[in-house]
Protein backbone atom coordinates (compact mmCIF):
# COMPACT_ATOMS: atom_id res chain seq x y z
CA UNK A 1 0.00 0.00 0.00
CA UNK A 2 1.36 3.44 -0.87
CA UNK A 3 1.34 6.49 1.41
CA UNK A 4 -1.27 8.01 -0.91
CA UNK A 5 -4.74 6.86 0.09
CA UNK A 6 -7.33 6.26 -2.63
CA UNK A 7 -10.85 7.59 -2.15
CA UNK A 8 -13.64 6.53 -4.49
CA UNK A 9 -16.59 8.69 -5.49
CA UNK A 10 -19.76 7.33 -7.14
CA UNK A 11 -19.98 10.03 -9.84
CA UNK A 12 -17.60 12.22 -11.79
CA UNK A 13 -19.85 15.16 -10.96
CA UNK A 14 -19.09 14.67 -7.28
CA UNK A 15 -15.35 14.39 -7.91
CA UNK A 16 -15.39 17.63 -9.89
CA UNK A 17 -17.50 19.47 -7.33
CA UNK A 18 -15.34 18.47 -4.37
CA UNK A 19 -12.42 19.80 -6.38
CA UNK A 20 -8.72 19.47 -5.64
CA UNK A 21 -8.02 17.20 -2.71
CA UNK A 22 -4.88 16.94 -0.58
CA UNK A 23 -1.87 15.36 -2.27
CA UNK A 24 -1.93 12.34 0.02
CA UNK A 25 -5.38 11.42 -1.30
CA UNK A 26 -6.22 10.17 -4.79
CA UNK A 27 -9.76 10.45 -6.18
CA UNK A 28 -11.13 7.67 -8.39
CA UNK A 29 -14.54 6.90 -9.85
CA UNK A 30 -16.36 3.83 -8.53
CA UNK A 31 -20.14 3.58 -8.62
CA UNK A 32 -20.21 0.07 -7.08
CA UNK A 33 -21.41 -1.33 -10.40
CA UNK A 34 -18.62 -0.80 -12.91
CA UNK A 35 -15.01 -1.71 -12.25
CA UNK A 36 -12.89 1.29 -11.20
CA UNK A 37 -9.80 2.17 -13.22
CA UNK A 38 -7.70 1.58 -10.15
CA UNK A 39 -7.28 -1.81 -8.46
CA UNK A 40 -10.00 -2.43 -5.89
CA UNK A 41 -7.37 -3.27 -3.30
CA UNK A 42 -6.13 0.35 -3.49
CA UNK A 43 -9.43 1.86 -2.30
CA UNK A 44 -9.30 2.75 1.39
CA UNK A 45 -12.12 5.33 1.51
CA UNK A 46 -15.41 4.99 -0.38
CA UNK A 47 -18.24 7.49 -0.80
CA UNK A 48 -21.36 5.45 -1.42
CA UNK A 49 -23.94 6.21 -4.12
CA UNK A 50 -27.05 7.99 -2.92
CA UNK A 51 -30.01 5.65 -2.29
CA UNK A 52 -28.34 2.66 -3.93
CA UNK A 53 -30.08 -0.71 -3.78
CA UNK A 54 -28.93 -3.20 -1.12
CA UNK A 55 -27.66 -5.50 -3.87
CA UNK A 56 -25.51 -2.74 -5.33
CA UNK A 57 -24.18 -1.76 -1.91
CA UNK A 58 -22.97 -5.30 -1.33
CA UNK A 59 -20.28 -4.66 -3.94
CA UNK A 60 -18.47 -2.53 -1.37
CA UNK A 61 -17.13 -5.82 -0.02
CA UNK A 62 -15.01 -6.14 -3.16
CA UNK A 63 -12.61 -3.52 -1.76
CA UNK A 64 -10.50 -5.64 0.61
CA UNK A 65 -8.54 -2.78 2.20
CA UNK A 66 -11.44 -0.45 2.90
CA UNK A 67 -10.97 1.68 6.02
CA UNK A 68 -13.72 4.35 5.78
CA UNK A 69 -17.21 4.37 4.26
CA UNK A 70 -19.07 7.66 3.77
CA UNK A 71 -22.81 7.46 3.17
CA UNK A 72 -24.84 10.15 1.43
CA UNK A 73 -27.78 9.43 3.73
CA UNK A 74 -28.51 10.21 7.36
CA UNK A 75 -29.66 6.68 8.11
CA UNK A 76 -27.18 3.84 7.99
CA UNK A 77 -29.45 0.90 8.81
CA UNK A 78 -27.99 -2.28 7.36
CA UNK A 79 -24.55 -0.77 6.82
CA UNK A 80 -23.02 -2.18 9.99
CA UNK A 81 -24.10 -5.68 8.98
CA UNK A 82 -22.70 -5.06 5.51
CA UNK A 83 -19.38 -3.56 6.62
CA UNK A 84 -18.88 -5.30 9.96
CA UNK A 85 -15.59 -4.41 11.62
CA UNK A 86 -13.78 -3.81 8.33
CA UNK A 87 -14.27 -0.03 8.15
CA UNK A 88 -15.49 3.08 9.92
CA UNK A 89 -18.86 4.45 8.82
CA UNK A 90 -19.54 8.17 8.51
CA UNK A 91 -23.00 9.45 7.61
CA UNK A 92 -24.38 12.56 5.93
CA UNK A 93 -26.18 13.70 9.10
CA UNK A 94 -27.25 17.32 8.69
CA UNK A 95 -27.17 17.28 4.90
CA UNK A 96 -30.81 16.22 4.60
CA UNK A 97 -32.19 17.82 7.77
CA UNK A 98 -33.92 20.83 6.23
CA UNK A 99 -35.31 18.93 3.25
CA UNK A 100 -36.64 16.04 5.33
CA UNK A 101 -38.17 18.43 7.85
CA UNK A 102 -40.02 20.32 5.14
CA UNK A 103 -41.22 16.99 3.73
CA UNK A 104 -42.64 16.04 7.13
CA UNK A 105 -44.47 19.35 7.47
CA UNK A 106 -45.64 19.18 3.86
CA UNK A 107 -47.03 15.69 4.27
CA UNK A 108 -48.87 16.67 7.44
CA UNK A 109 -50.40 19.78 5.88
CA UNK A 110 -51.28 18.02 2.62
CA UNK A 111 -53.13 15.27 4.46
CA UNK A 112 -54.79 17.51 7.05
CA UNK A 113 -55.96 20.07 4.46
CA UNK A 114 -57.15 17.53 1.90
CA UNK A 115 -54.72 18.33 -0.91
CA UNK A 116 -54.83 14.81 -2.42
CA UNK A 117 -58.62 15.05 -2.64
CA UNK A 118 -58.32 18.48 -4.24
CA UNK A 119 -55.99 17.05 -6.88
CA UNK A 120 -58.48 14.29 -7.66
CA UNK A 121 -61.30 16.84 -7.83
CA UNK A 122 -59.25 19.02 -10.18
CA UNK A 123 -58.73 16.08 -12.53
CA UNK A 124 -62.48 15.64 -12.79
CA UNK A 125 -63.36 19.35 -12.73
CA UNK A 126 -65.30 18.89 -9.50
CA UNK A 127 -65.69 21.98 -7.28
CA UNK A 128 -65.84 20.32 -3.86
CA UNK A 129 -65.34 22.59 -0.81
CA UNK A 130 -64.95 20.50 2.35
CA UNK A 131 -63.93 21.18 5.93
CA UNK A 132 -60.63 19.49 6.80
CA UNK A 133 -58.97 19.22 10.24
CA UNK A 134 -56.01 21.50 9.50
CA UNK A 135 -52.78 21.50 11.49
CA UNK A 136 -53.49 24.36 13.90
CA UNK A 137 -54.65 23.23 17.36
CA UNK A 138 -53.92 19.57 16.63
CA UNK A 139 -51.99 17.43 19.13
CA UNK A 140 -48.84 16.37 17.30
CA UNK A 141 -46.49 13.65 18.53
CA UNK A 142 -42.96 14.05 17.19
CA UNK A 143 -41.16 10.76 17.66
CA UNK A 144 -37.46 11.44 17.28
CA UNK A 145 -35.61 14.45 18.68
CA UNK A 146 -32.29 14.21 16.86
CA UNK A 147 -31.05 16.62 14.22
CA UNK A 148 -33.96 16.22 11.81
CA UNK A 149 -36.44 16.00 14.67
CA UNK A 150 -35.22 19.35 15.93
CA UNK A 151 -35.65 20.86 12.47
CA UNK A 152 -39.23 19.55 12.39
CA UNK A 153 -39.87 20.98 15.86
CA UNK A 154 -38.72 24.42 14.74
CA UNK A 155 -40.93 24.31 11.67
CA UNK A 156 -43.96 23.25 13.70
CA UNK A 157 -43.74 26.27 16.01
CA UNK A 158 -45.61 28.73 13.74
CA UNK A 159 -48.49 26.28 13.23
CA UNK A 160 -49.78 26.57 16.79
CA UNK A 161 -49.92 22.86 17.56
CA UNK A 162 -49.91 21.09 20.88
CA UNK A 163 -46.56 19.32 20.56
CA UNK A 164 -45.54 16.15 22.38
CA UNK A 165 -41.96 15.03 21.79
CA UNK A 166 -40.64 11.51 22.27
CA UNK A 167 -37.03 10.38 22.47
CA UNK A 168 -35.13 7.28 23.47
CA UNK A 169 -35.24 8.36 27.14
CA UNK A 170 -37.45 10.73 29.12
CA UNK A 171 -35.77 14.04 29.89
CA UNK A 172 -36.14 17.80 29.83
CA UNK A 173 -34.20 19.98 27.41
CA UNK A 174 -34.20 23.66 26.53
CA UNK A 175 -37.49 23.24 24.67
CA UNK A 176 -39.34 21.43 27.44
CA UNK A 177 -40.34 17.87 28.18
CA UNK A 178 -39.31 14.87 26.12
CA UNK A 179 -41.23 11.67 26.83
CA UNK A 180 -39.68 8.24 26.44
CA UNK A 181 -40.59 6.44 23.25
CA UNK A 182 -41.54 3.50 25.45
CA UNK A 183 -44.38 5.66 26.80
CA UNK A 184 -45.84 6.40 23.37
CA UNK A 185 -48.80 4.09 23.91
CA UNK A 186 -49.73 5.90 27.12
CA UNK A 187 -50.29 9.10 25.11
CA UNK A 188 -51.68 7.52 21.94
CA UNK A 189 -55.32 8.36 22.63
CA UNK A 190 -54.59 12.09 22.39
CA UNK A 191 -52.31 11.99 19.33
CA UNK A 192 -53.98 13.41 16.23
CA UNK A 193 -50.82 13.61 14.11
CA UNK A 194 -47.98 11.11 14.59
CA UNK A 195 -44.70 12.18 12.94
CA UNK A 196 -41.94 9.57 12.87
CA UNK A 197 -38.26 10.50 12.43
CA UNK A 198 -36.40 7.82 14.39
CA UNK A 199 -33.47 5.76 13.13
CA UNK A 200 -34.26 2.18 12.21
CA UNK A 201 -32.82 -0.27 14.73
CA UNK A 202 -33.97 -3.18 16.84
CA UNK A 203 -35.88 -0.93 19.25
CA UNK A 204 -37.72 1.01 16.52
CA UNK A 205 -38.50 -1.83 14.11
CA UNK A 206 -42.33 -2.01 14.05
CA UNK A 207 -42.46 0.64 16.76
CA UNK A 208 -45.83 1.58 15.29
CA UNK A 209 -47.70 -1.71 15.28
CA UNK A 210 -51.34 -2.75 15.25
CA UNK A 211 -51.67 -2.26 19.00
CA UNK A 212 -50.40 1.32 18.93
CA UNK A 213 -52.38 2.25 15.82
CA UNK A 214 -55.57 0.92 17.44
CA UNK A 215 -55.06 3.38 20.30
CA UNK A 216 -54.84 6.44 18.06
CA UNK A 217 -58.11 8.40 17.81
CA UNK A 218 -60.34 8.10 14.77
CA UNK A 219 -59.14 10.34 11.97
CA UNK A 220 -55.53 10.52 13.18
CA UNK A 221 -52.76 10.89 10.60
CA UNK A 222 -49.50 8.92 10.58
CA UNK A 223 -46.60 10.75 8.91
CA UNK A 224 -43.50 8.63 8.35
CA UNK A 225 -40.24 10.24 7.21
CA UNK A 226 -38.05 7.77 9.12
CA UNK A 227 -37.79 4.30 7.56
CA UNK A 228 -40.54 2.05 6.27
CA UNK A 229 -40.13 -0.78 8.81
CA UNK A 230 -40.68 1.63 11.72
CA UNK A 231 -44.37 1.11 10.88
CA UNK A 232 -45.81 -2.38 10.59
CA UNK A 233 -47.07 -2.43 7.00
CA UNK A 234 -49.95 -4.86 7.44
CA UNK A 235 -51.23 -2.90 10.43
CA UNK A 236 -51.23 0.51 8.72
CA UNK A 237 -52.79 -0.99 5.58
CA UNK A 238 -55.65 -2.37 7.66
CA UNK A 239 -56.30 0.97 9.39
CA UNK A 240 -56.10 2.95 6.16
CA UNK A 241 -58.30 0.48 4.30
CA UNK A 242 -60.95 0.78 6.99
CA UNK A 243 -60.90 4.56 6.63
CA UNK A 244 -60.26 5.04 10.33
CA UNK A 245 -56.73 6.45 10.02
CA UNK A 246 -54.88 8.50 7.43
CA UNK A 247 -51.33 7.96 6.29
CA UNK A 248 -48.91 10.37 4.61
CA UNK A 249 -45.58 8.68 4.11
CA UNK A 250 -42.28 9.12 2.30
CA UNK A 251 -40.96 5.67 3.26
CA UNK A 252 -42.37 2.17 3.01
CA UNK A 253 -41.77 -1.49 3.64
CA UNK A 254 -41.15 -2.76 1.01
CA UNK A 255 -39.47 -0.20 -1.24
CA UNK A 256 -40.13 0.46 -4.02
CA UNK A 257 -43.80 0.05 -3.21
CA UNK A 258 -45.12 -2.56 -5.69
CA UNK A 259 -47.58 -1.27 -8.27
CA UNK A 260 -50.30 -3.57 -6.96
CA UNK A 261 -49.80 -2.63 -3.32
CA UNK A 262 -53.11 -1.68 -1.63
CA UNK A 263 -51.75 1.60 -0.27
CA UNK A 264 -51.84 3.05 -3.78
CA UNK A 265 -55.60 2.56 -3.92
CA UNK A 266 -56.83 4.35 -0.81
CA UNK A 267 -57.71 8.05 -0.94
CA UNK A 268 -56.61 8.54 2.70
CA UNK A 269 -53.06 7.36 1.91
CA UNK A 270 -50.57 9.86 0.50
CA UNK A 271 -47.62 8.04 -1.06
CA UNK A 272 -44.32 9.81 -1.77
CA UNK A 273 -41.47 7.67 -3.26
CA UNK A 274 -38.78 8.16 -0.57
CA UNK A 275 -37.94 11.63 -1.77
CA UNK A 276 -37.51 13.42 1.55
CA UNK A 277 -33.89 14.50 1.22
CA UNK A 278 -33.79 14.65 -2.55
CA UNK A 279 -34.03 18.36 -3.30
CA UNK A 280 -31.72 20.75 -5.10
CA UNK A 281 -30.26 21.61 -1.67
CA UNK A 282 -28.86 18.08 -1.35
CA UNK A 283 -25.93 18.17 -3.78
CA UNK A 284 -24.28 21.42 -2.64
CA UNK A 285 -24.72 20.44 1.00
CA UNK A 286 -23.19 17.03 0.34
CA UNK A 287 -20.27 18.63 -1.46
CA UNK A 288 -19.72 21.00 1.46
CA UNK A 289 -19.57 18.06 3.86
CA UNK A 290 -17.24 16.05 1.62
CA UNK A 291 -14.83 18.94 1.29
CA UNK A 292 -14.48 18.97 5.06
CA UNK A 293 -14.27 15.19 5.25
CA UNK A 294 -11.41 14.84 2.78
CA UNK A 295 -9.39 17.42 4.69
CA UNK A 296 -9.98 15.50 7.93
CA UNK A 297 -9.15 12.15 6.37
CA UNK A 298 -6.00 13.55 4.77
CA UNK A 299 -4.90 14.71 8.22
CA UNK A 300 -5.58 11.30 9.72
CA UNK A 301 -8.73 12.34 11.61
CA UNK A 302 -12.11 10.61 11.78
CA UNK A 303 -14.15 13.28 10.03
CA UNK A 304 -17.69 14.30 10.96
CA UNK A 305 -20.63 11.98 11.74
CA UNK A 306 -18.64 8.90 12.69
CA UNK A 307 -21.32 6.39 13.76
CA UNK A 308 -19.42 3.09 13.64
CA UNK A 309 -15.76 2.41 14.29
CA UNK A 310 -14.00 -0.64 12.91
Amino acid sequence: MSSQRTISFPTQELIDAVGPIPENLKAVLWDLENEPRTPLEDIEIAVLPYMASPQRLKNIRQAPNLKIVQTQTTGYDGMVDLIGDRADINTAAGVHAAATAEMAIGLAIASLRGYPQAVRDQQSGHWNPLQWPGLADRTVALVGVGGIGEEIRKRLEPFEVNLLRFGSTARTDEHGQVFATADLAAHAAEIEVLILIVPLNDSTHHLVDAELLAQLPDGATVVNVARGPVVQTEAIVAEVASGRLNMASDVFDPEPLPADHPLWQHPNALVIPHNGGNTKAFFPRMVKLLKKQVQSWAAGHDGENLVHRS
